[in-house]
Order: structure tokens, then sequence, then C-alpha cells
């Protein structure tokens, strides 16, 4: 039976026998644990928007005829890439962290076009193989997570080049009915909440990496599987008695590490098996889709500065015009955000294979801006918080009979506000910039879909600058060499600049 909302996501997860290793000891049952289980609320929340949004956070597919959850939907037009990253906002305005199947979203609709042209060169058949196992996600209602980021090992050599080969998963055997893979991934986004992980190569490849380029699909549940959990700042505070001190008490993130020891991959399941040609264009295209994803931050950011107005209006100062300025800034910079990624939904063209790919150039320069502005949003929240966000006491000191009294007595705000919710304010401040969810918001902001270089290697790439050359030296009237002639219309100046865009290089 498929899945129909969070609660019967969550009850879908038990009695796998994962094996998860968290504080060097194995957990029982993941769903509940404390620690774990703040993660698994974010998911169960995806499921709880598409029936409450359908138009936003579901879509028909052609592929299965199915209504589906829009996390499991091959993108059909660019209004379907634009509704991705409206519903990316919407539920990180509802969870205020990392839902977690952004990836494996975006690493079907890369996954879905790059199939289609290796099978157009090599005759393959992973295009339909890819599509079978779509419809039965989406019949099924399955999250998907992605694996992409090997450990890699030494940096300055490639997969086939380190000493131990296992510091990118690669093939290690084969036979009649498929391969076994060898390896891990590190810092994997919500891993152990999925039904499924498909597994991809981490940048490009050479002829002599041909056993790291490898693409299949495996239950999260398989046999040869070890998960090692990550920590997270504060992340006991969930372990505690009592809600405030977490900040955010119902929803979190999760980051771990997947360890892959003779993990079978029957042929059905495989989409990419030496292919390594074709590793660069899936790579760049998954990087294209996620770095354009990371508009779920706006959402973040718009819990952030709503907590930030509160805290200034708890503390009597909401009306300062310095605090105003602060407010207006922190918008600014998460609209910049926003409109960059929403851009270049609205920019998409459609691929061979019928899908539809959103621009890279505005997707690269969307996270970039990520990298830098949720870091100044946090200082400006920390600013209007002031120092009591990291110097209050737990909530057993506010709780005591001794020191209860006191502190309600002497830390209190304007009159009409409580004390408590002063303190669960600061604390979500505390949570999102410096606490748990600061990696959702903060680290994975940095370092998520690729650290800033990558995106500036990229940018430098579109920059179009023979093109711009032209556009300047026309208007300028200089005539060198074979400088070509730009027409004035605007019909074919704006044409120009897409074809160029669409082309992904210079003219």
């Amino acid at each position: 039976m498929p899945i129909k909302n969070g609660a019967e996501y969550v009850e879908s997860l038990r009695g796998r026998k994962l094996k998860v290793y968290l504080f060097g000891q194995l957990v029982k049952e993941p769903v509940d644990h404390p620690m774990i289980r703040p993660s698994i609320n974010a998911v169960a929340a995806t499921y709880d928007l598409a029936n409450a949004e359908p138009e936003m956070a579901g879509a028909k597919s052609s592929i299965s005829g199915l209504q589906v959850n829009r996390f499991l939907h091959i993108a059909e037009s660019a209004e379907d890439l634009v509704n991705q990253n409206k519903m990316q906002r919407r539920l990180g305005q509802l969870t205020g962290t990392c839902f977690q199947r952004c990836v494996g979203m975006d690493a079907l609709n890369s996954l879905y076009s790059t199939t289609y042209e290796i099978d157009q060169k090599h005759n393959t058949k992973y295009h339909s193989r890819l599509k079978e196992f779509i419809k039965m996600i989406q019949r099924e209602n399955y999250v998907i997570g992605g694996a992409m980021t090997d450990v890699k090992g030494d940096r300055s050599l490639s997969p086939s080049q380190q000493p131990d080969p296992d510091m990118f998963v690669h093939i290690v055997k084969r036979d009649k009915k498929g391969v076994y893979i060898t390896g891990a991934k590190a810092h994997q986004t919500g891993c152990i909440n999925s039904h499924w992980i498909l597994v991809m190569p981490t940048m490009r490849l050479k002829g002599e990496d041909k056993d790291y380029a490898i693409v299949g699909a495996v239950p999260v549940d398989a046999p040869g599987i070890t998960y090692i959990y990550g920590r997270q700042s504060c992340d006991t505070r969930s372990m505690e008695e009592g809600d405030i001190d977490a900040g955010n008490s119902k929803f979190g993130g999760q980051e771990a590490m997947i360890i892959f020891d003779n993990v079978f991959i029957p042929n059905e399941l495989i989409f990419m098996d030496g292919e390594y040609d074709y590793a660069a264009m899936l790579v760049e295209r998954f990087t294209c889709y996620h770095r354009r994803s990371y508009v779920c931050k706006t959402g973040l950011g718009d819990v952030l500065i709503g907590a930030a107005a509160a805290i200034a209006d708890y503390n009597g100062v909401a009306s300062a015009s310095h605090i105003k300025d602060k407010l207006v800034e922190m918008t600014h910079l998460n609209e910049t955000i926003f409109g960059a990624g929403i851009a270049s939904s609205y920019m998409a063209h459609q691929t061979a294979s019928g899908n539809w790919q959103c621009d890279d150039m505005l997707a690269n320069v969307c996270k970039h801006n990520v990298t830098k502005f949720p870091y100044e949003i946090s200082r400006l929240a920390q600013d209007i918080a002031g120092g009591l966000m990291v110097t209050l006491p737990s909530e057993k000191d506010f709780r005591g009979p001794e020191t209860g009294p006191l502190l309600e007595k002497y830390l209190k705000g304007r009159k009409g506000v409580s004390t408590e919710s002063r303190v669960r304010m600061l604390r979500l401040i505390e949570n999102m910039t410096l606490g748990r969810n600061a990696v959702g918001y903060l680290t994975e902001s940095m370092h998520g879909a690729g650290s800033p270089q990558a995106q500036r290697i990229q940018i430098a790439r579109q920059m179009q600058l023979e093109y711009k050359k032209k556009l300047a030296k026309n208007l300028a009237s200089v005539k060198e060499g074979e400088t070509a002639e730009i027409s004035q219309e605007n019909s074919e100046y704006f044409n120009k600049i897409f074809g160029v865009r669409k082309k992904g290089k210079q003219q």
C-alpha cells in the first residue's frame, strides 16, 4: 500500500533492522531515538504538505499516470521547477530545518536526462530501467536519498590513483545478475530516513576510472550497508527533559556516513555502468538542479527573520530605527537568494529526454549567494537578540523551586510578554544560528551542493565574455578584426542572450 501521510511514513521506517551507529552504539530502532526523531518529523512534513497543498507539493506524473509527491516528480515544464522552489520555501518555513528530500528529487531529474543520452550513444537500456524504477517509487510514495559525495582520500589523486581504492565507491565484482560495490559516502542528508538510495559518482572520470562510473538504486536496508550518524552542535539537548533548550524540539536535519561493503545492485537497478564519459554530465546536471534547490534556505530565513522581529518586540525595541533597518537588510538578502533560484527555474529549457533543466548560471549564482547571505542574516539576528541568547540558564533552572522565581523576575522583557516566551524565542535563534539546525542553515549553505569555489568555476565557464565584449564594442563603434555586427532589435538581442545561455558556452 502506498504511503498516504506523515504518520504512515513514520511507521514505514520501523522494523527495518538498519545497522546504524550513534555514540559508538548500535541503535535498536532509529524511529524512537530522541536525537533521530526530529529529522524523521521533518521528512513527514513533506507528506503532509502534499496533502494540504497538492497543486504546489504534488503533481500529475506522465510516467505513472498518478498524482505524486513533487519530490518524486520528473519536471515536465518550467512551471514544475518553479513549484519545486515554492514547495521548498514553504517547507523551510514549516520546519525551520533541512527536510532532506531535495537530493533525491534532483538526482532523479538529472538521471532522467543523462540516462536517455547514454542510451542514445551506447544503445543501453538505462533510461527504460530508470522509468520503471520511477513508476515503482511513485506508486509506493517512497523517500529517495541521493549519495554522491565520496570521502575522496587524497584529493590530488583521481579515484583509480588512490592508495586505497575504497576512497571512492566502486565496483569490486560482478556476476550475471548485477554488481557489488564497496566504498563510503559522506555527509549523506536524510539517508537513514529514506527508503531507497541512488548511488552516483562524485566527479568527472577518465577511462581508467571505469569501475567508479556506477549509478544504481539500493534499498536503505540492503545487506552490507552501515550507517554512522553525524554529530551536530547541541544535538544532545533533544535527549534532555523538556523542550525549551532544544530551540526547535520538533524538527531537525540529519547527516550520516554510509559505508558500502560488497553491496549488491541488480542489473535492473543499474543506470550507469562504466560510461565514465557521462559522469561529468550527471554531476553537472545534478548540481545545477541542486544549487537552485537552495532556495529552501529562504524558508529558514523567513523563520529567522520572524524570530528576530519577535525578540525585538519582546525586548521593547521593535520601533528603533536601527532594528527596522537590520530587518530590512535581512529580508533583502533572503529575497535575493530566492530571486536567483526561482529565476533559474523560470529560465529552464527542455532536454532531449523531454524533462526540463533549470538555468545553470542562475542556479550557481543562487547557491553562491547562499554561501554568504545566511551568515549575514544570522549575524544580524544575533545582533538583535543580544547576548542573553548564549548565556541563558537551562530549562531545569527555570523549573527549579529556588532558581525559577528568580529567573522569572529578572529575565522578563516588556510588559505583556511572558519570560518563557522570550526564552523560547532566544533558544530558537540560538538553535538556527549556533545549535543543531545551524547545520541545515549555515554549514550546509556553505558546503552542500559544492563549496563556494565550485560555483565560481561554473560561473566563470558561463560568463560569455566574448559575446559581452561584442555588445560593448558595437555600442562604442569599435571595429577590430572580425567583430560581429549585433542587431539592435530587442527580439534578436534577447534571442542571442537566451541562446547562448542554453548552450552554456561563449559566442
